[in-house]
């Protein structure tokens, strides 16, 4: 089991920043990369970023690349997501997810509680 705590949400206006943090406990050595997903009202889930543990290989969803940024702590097993240049439609429930191997794929079977992300305009 990942146990995952996300943090750092808020209201935040058009143009500003924001840093997200999510901490991983229990067997996050079983974890071989982590993503942040987020959830607009009234839409899907959808992946925003992911970052490797061992190498710190980074992905990014089109609409986010040049403005977010993941980054990850070894040591704290936290992993951060650096929002700037926001906008209104980046509001959503942020989440948090560890990715393991389910037994024939990687999968993203932990996830955090989500924290809300609201960009005023």
């Amino acid at each position: 089991q990942v146990q995952l705590v996300e943090s750092g949400g808020g209201l935040v206006q058009a143009g500003g920043s924001l840093r997200l943090s999510c901490a991983a406990s229990g067997r996050t050595f079983s974890a071989n990369a982590m993503g942040w997903f987020r959830q607009a009202p009234g839409k899907e889930r959808v992946f925003v970023a992911s970052i490797t543990w061992s190498r710190g290989s980074t992905y990014y969803a089109d609409s986010v690349k040049g403005r977010f940024t993941i980054a990850r702590d070894n040591a704290k097993n936290t992993v951060y997501l650096q929002m700037d240049s926001v906008k209104p439609e980046d509001t959503a429930v942020y989440y948090c997810a560890a990715r393991v191997w389910s037994g024939d794929e990687w999968r993203y079977d932990y996830w955090g509680q989500g924290t809300q992300v609201t960009v005023s305009s």
